[in-house]
C-alpha cells in the first residue's frame, strides 16, 4: 500500500500499543534525487524512536546529489539513521582518495554530483562534512528479523564475513542468492528494476525502483511492509 503524504499513522493510536511501535523503514537508491527524498521524509515523518536505513548511492546520475547529502545530515538529528554505503558513493570517496582518476567517476554519472555543487567541477567544493557523512557509512545492518546492503550477499556467509565486493557491487542480474544462513529476510539495493515495481522474492526484497531513470523511489517499513513510492519530482505514486 502507498501512503498518501502527510499521514503519520493509518490507525487510531488508541487501538492498540502494536500500532505505535517504533518504526524500520529502509529508502532505496537516492542517486540525486532530493525532492524525491524531500517528499518521502515528509511523509513519513520520522521520530526519535524511529530507524530509517538507507542503502546507498545518495550520488551520482540524478540532479541534486548536494542537496541529498544535506537532507541525510539534516535526517539524521531527528532519528536513527543506519546509512549504508552504494558503489557509487564508494567510487567518489577512491577518487578523491587518488586510488581511481576522476573519469571513472565521471563514466558513473559523476559529472551531475559536482554540477550540484557549482561550475569547474571540481571535488574541493564537496563540503568535508558530507565526505565525512560518507565515510561514516556501514557496509551492511541486521535487525533481529532482516539484514540491509547495497547490492548483494553470499547467502552461506554470516554478515560479519561478507566480501565487500558482493556487498557492494553484485547485482542480483549477475547472482540471485537463496535464503541467508541466518534466516533473515534481506532489504538490498543497486539492482534498478527499471519497471518500478519492488522485486520481492521472499527472502529477498530489492527496493531500487529506478527513481533518477524514470521510476519512484522507494521506502518500506520491514514489520509491516507498508510502502511510499514517489518520483523524482516529488509526486506521489497513486494505487
Amino acid at each position: 500500500m502507498c501512503r498518501r503524504p502527510g499521514l503519520l499513522r493509518d490507525f487510531d493510536p488508541v487501538i492498540g500499543d502494536d500500532i505505535m511501535r517504533d518504526r524500520t523503514i529502509a529508502i532505496g537508491d537516492i542517486h540525486g534525487c532530493s525532492a524525491a527524498l524531500a517528499a518521502l521524509i515528509d511523509a513519513i515523518r520520522p521520530t526519535p524512536g524511529d530507524t530509517i536505513i538507507t542503502l546507498g548511492d545518495y550520488i551520482n546520475r540524478g540532479p541534486d546529489s548536494k542537496g541529498v547529502l544535506d537532507r541525510l545530515i539534516e535526517l539524521g538529528r531527528h532519528c536513527r539513521l543506519v546509512p549504508i554505503l552504494g558503489n557509487h558513493d564508494q567510487m567518489l570517496l577512491d577518487v578523491r582518495s587518488g586510488k581511481y582518476p576522476l573519469f571513472w567517476l565521471f563514466d558513473m554519472g559523476g559529472t551531475a554530483t559536482l554540477d550540484s555543487y557549482g561550475p569547474g567541477r571540481d571535488l574541493a567544493r564537496i563540503p568535508d562534512e558530507h565526505y565525512g557523512f560518507l565515510e561514516s557509512c556501514r557496509d551492511f545492518h541486521e535487525t533481529d528479523t532482516h539484514f540491509f546492503v547495497h547490492a548483494n550477499y553470499d547467502a552461506d556467509v554470516p554478515m560479519a564475513e561478507q566480501e565487500i565486493g558482493m556487498l557492494r557491487w553484485e547485482s542480483l542480474r549477475a547472482t540471485v542468492p537463496g535464503p541467508h544462513e541466518s534466516g533473515k529476510k534481506a532489504v538490498v539495493g543497486h539492482t534498478s528494476q527499471k519497471g518500478g515495481e519492488i522485486l520481492d522474492l521472499g527472502h529477498l526484497k530489492c527496493i531500487d525502483t529506478y527513481c533518477y531513470g524514470g521510476g519512484w523511489l522507494t521506502a518500506l517499513e520491514v514489520r509491516t511492509e507498508e510502502v511510499w513510492q514517489v518520483d523524482r519530482a516529488g509526486t506521489w505514486r497513486t494505487g
